[in-house]
């Protein structure tokens, strides 16, 4: 799909980010504000790691020697559902539903990297640190779904 246009791949989900960004500006106090669970990072901490995230979701895509149908749909579909996240979360406050959100962004993402482990391993690997950190996602959002 955006094979032939890579540095648009690479960049695709740091400008999705952007945009998340924009239509979230007031997400700093509105987390500074919440009741958190512990191990909790500080604010400033979010912006400096979905930047690097979103550069190895697009790099991982980029690299792939070949795509198909499948990862194509996997790939947007998980970007469409991590840019609609922070607006349920920070834009309309539905944490509990945000929840469903990330389970769901979760899953597509495992399915992505399964598909990107045939055909790519470094693909693979480049999206660990995402996982990882979606998990750290869904851990803090079912805090503040508890505590708020």
């Amino acid at each position: 799909m955006l094979k032939k246009y890579k540095i648009l791949s690479i960049f695709l989900p740091l400008i999705l980010g952007t945009l998340v960004a924009f239509l979230t500006t007031e997400s700093t106090s509105i987390y500074s504000s919440f009741s958190k669970p512990p191990f909790s990072p500080p604010a400033i901490v979010f912006p400096i790691v979905w930047s690097i995230l979103y550069i190895l979701i697009g790099l991982s895509y980029t690299i792939l020697p070949d795509t198909n149908e499948e990862i194509d749909k996997l790939y947007f579909t998980s970007l469409l559902v991590n840019l609609v996240w922070p607006l349920f979360f920070f834009r309309f406050s539905l944490y509990c539903v945000s929840v469903i959100i990330l389970i769901i962004l979760i899953y597509l993402v495992i399915k992505l990297m399964l598909e990107y482990k045939k055909i790519y391993d470094l693909s693979f690997y480049l999206m660990i640190p995402y996982l990882l950190w979606l998990f750290l996602a869904l851990y803090l959002n079912i805090g503040v779904c508890i505590l708020n």
